[in-house]
């Protein structure tokens, strides 16, 4: 019977003061290979972005066979029987939106069996899983994307990035899970704050389209980073160390990965980065591709 592969990218969400609203698409991969069958389920998880296989369930509540039951059901599509076959290289945990690359999987994965082309249902259905849509549409639609929600819908808006900028991550070993470090950030902030980091993520949007020489100052949050830092002492410094080295260095969404947006995709020496997987990772341009096979 038929099946198809999704090659699905990373992504870093907030790049600094953009909280919940800017994405960017990194080229590291997860693909799941999908075969119809006569019926039933069946997943083999090879490997799980740096962390073990048996972490992973291989029943309907794996994460890319949720999403792919929701789209099926949005588009009416009915599969007998599915295997799937997942290779796994975003690391789990790391702030470089594992989750939401499922989700995406998933639901580009029931567009192919519908014989439909992605749509704005699409985005809607992967970012209602995680409540706000920056990692998913990276996914999605490759390069950055500035997301928002109005009146329950989920909305974004793919910018190309400047091809002069070479991102570079440093993953640290221990994980970090969203809902907790979620679970720091202060009910209110200071009125200062909320209109720097509103000026600063608009700055971002230009400075990683055209103005890359502005990225360090578009990159300066007061919103979120502050408020996590001690759920990730050593990712906390290692920002504010690029940071002094000129580097333009960020917490990958809910971390406790470090993004630093270089011009050389290396960084500096001197830099102590012991503890950490340090890899250029290029923008990926295309988000989420589905071929048969």
């Amino acid at each position: 019977m038929s099946g198809f592969r999704a090659t699905v990218p990373a992504s870093s969400a907030n790049l600094g003061p953009g909280f919940d609203a800017l994405g960017l698409a990194l080229s590291r991969y997860d693909v799941v290979e999908l075969q119809l069958t006569e019926g039933g389920l069946k997943i083999e998880v090879l490997d799980a972005g740096a962390g073990g296989v048996e972490d992973v369930p291989t029943d309907e509540s794996h994460l890319v066979v949720r999403a792919l039951r929701r789209a099926c059901e949005h588009l009416d599509v009915r599969p007998p029987g599915l295997h799937l076959r997942c290779h796994n290289s975003i690391p789990h945990a790391r702030g470089l939106g594992s989750s939401a690359a499922a989700v995406v999987t998933g639901v580009a994965l029931g567009y192919a069996l519908a014989e439909r082309p992605l749509d704005a249902d699409a985005l809607q259905l992967a970012a209602e899983f995680e409540g706000h849509a920056d990692n998913a549409a990276a996914s999605l639609f490759g390069g950055l994307v500035v997301a928002w929600s109005e009146n329950g819908r989920f909305r974004a808006e793919r910018v190309e990035p400047n091809a002069a900028i070479r991102p570079v991550v440093a993953v640290p070993a221990e994980k970090s899970a969203t809902s907790t470090t979620r679970g720091l950030l202060p009910p209110r902030v200071p009125h200062a704050d909320a209109a720097h980091s509103a000026g600063r993520a608009a700055l971002a949007v230009l400075a990683v389209a055209e103005r890359p020489e502005l990225l360090m100052a578009a990159t300066e949050d007061r919103l979120h980073q502050d408020y996590r830092a001690e759920a990730y002492p050593a990712s906390t410094e290692l920002v504010r160390t690029l940071r002094a080295h000129g580097v333009p260095a960020t917490i990958s969404g809910a971390g406790p990965t470090v993004l630093a947006l270089t011009l050389t995709g290396i960084l500096p020496a001197g830099v102590d980065v012991t503890g950490f997987d340090v890899a250029e990772l290029p923008v990926d341009r295309d988000g989420v591709q589905v071929v048969a096979r």
